[in-house]
């Protein structure tokens, strides 16, 4: 009976632990426009505002690591790209694109990705000639979340070349924040699976 007892306890312990553990859903949407062939230093633009949850080192740290083993170099003053990010902890509705896969694009483009394991309209149709078949941006509107984050990547001209996704709720006091947004940062960047061109 004490074997049986144990075996249950144990049963249980690992199920919580499994069920404890949070599951992000990342989604993206990038710039048919963005020079990926060329990029391979990175910055983060400088936060100038007072909201304490503006800075949050956990994201910076995933970035740096996804990003540096992707052969990107982090430079503090003129980098290629530029890494901001925006945590809404409230209600917040989003909007995407529907795209071609972001990986399946780059090879088209002949640009090297990484292996896993696991615009304004006037633009929009002044660059329509330059876009090959299938390169459209769907608009599709995000239901109202409890909370997000999203990452954005910006070249030197100031636009925006990526920006990845998710949506969950994140309480600012809860003692598991940091793992939280390390592995909803690490989901996002693991879709950016851009590598360094080293010919360039």
């Amino acid at each position: 009976m004490k074997n049986i007892s144990f075996y249950l306890i144990l049963l249980l312990v690992f199920m919580t632990s499994c069920f404890s553990q949070r599951d992000f859903i990342a989604e993206y949407d990038y710039s048919y426009r963005g020079n990926f062939k060329r990029y391979q230093t990175f910055g983060f633009v400088e936060e100038t505002g007072t909201d304490p949850s503006s800075s949050q080192p956990v994201i910076e740290k995933t970035i740096v690591s996804r990003l540096g083993s992707q052969g990107f170099r982090f430079k503090d003053n003129n980098p290629d790209m530029l890494i901001t990010y925006k945590l809404f902890f409230d209600q917040v509705k989003y909007r995407g694109y529907v795209q071609p896969d972001f990986e399946t694009w780059l090879e088209k483009k002949g640009i090297k990705v990484a292996e896993v394991e696991e615009v304004d309209e006037e633009e929009e149709e002044e660059n329509m000639e330059d876009r090959e078949v299938g390169e459209d941006y769907n608009k599709v509107k995000y239901k109202e979340n409890e909370g997000m984050l999203v990452v954005f990547v910006i070249d030197k001209r100031g636009n925006t070349i990526w920006q990845g996704y998710t949506s969950a709720s994140f309480d600012y006091y809860s003692p598991n924040l940091n793992v939280d947004l390390a592995r909803a940062t690490y989901r996002i960047m693991d879709q950016f699976r851009l590598l360094v061109n080293a010919s360039n």
